[in-house]
């Protein structure tokens, strides 16, 4: 059976995207509480990491994720009230569109050419 895949990503106009790299960079803040253990998780650099959270941030009137400063323990970081929100209205959505587009797309599956075959 052909598997059907479907990526969203949701455009602000030019102000801000949110897709699935940035929706896994929260969850892994969210999970392990720590930018860079998060990035080292999607085996991205801690700068990248950085670098979309903060372009997320600034895009946001109150940020998805907050850092803490390191000290003897070390830094970390949350992820806010608004950052969770994002997370489930984007993995919802995901979900509603991934089985919709399976149903009206999985009727011309049969229509692709075998692997391998040319014309």
């Amino acid at each position: 059976m052909t598997h059907i895949d479907t990526r969203i990503r949701i455009h602000f106009d030019s102000r801000l995207a949110i897709g699935p790299g940035r929706i896994e960079l929260l969850e892994g803040v969210q999970r392990t509480g720590s930018l860079s253990q998060a990035a080292r998780g999607m085996k991205m650099s801690y700068r990248r990491a950085w670098l979309l959270m903060q372009s997320l941030n600034d895009s946001l009137a109150s940020p998805a994720s907050v850092a803490a400063k390191g000290g003897r323990r070390g830094g970390g970081a949350t992820v806010t009230p608004l950052g969770r929100d994002l997370i489930r209205a984007y993995r919802s959505f995901e979900t509603r569109v991934a089985h919709e587009s399976r149903r009206r797309f999985r009727p011309f599956a049969p229509a692709l050419r075998k692997r391998g075959s040319h014309r």
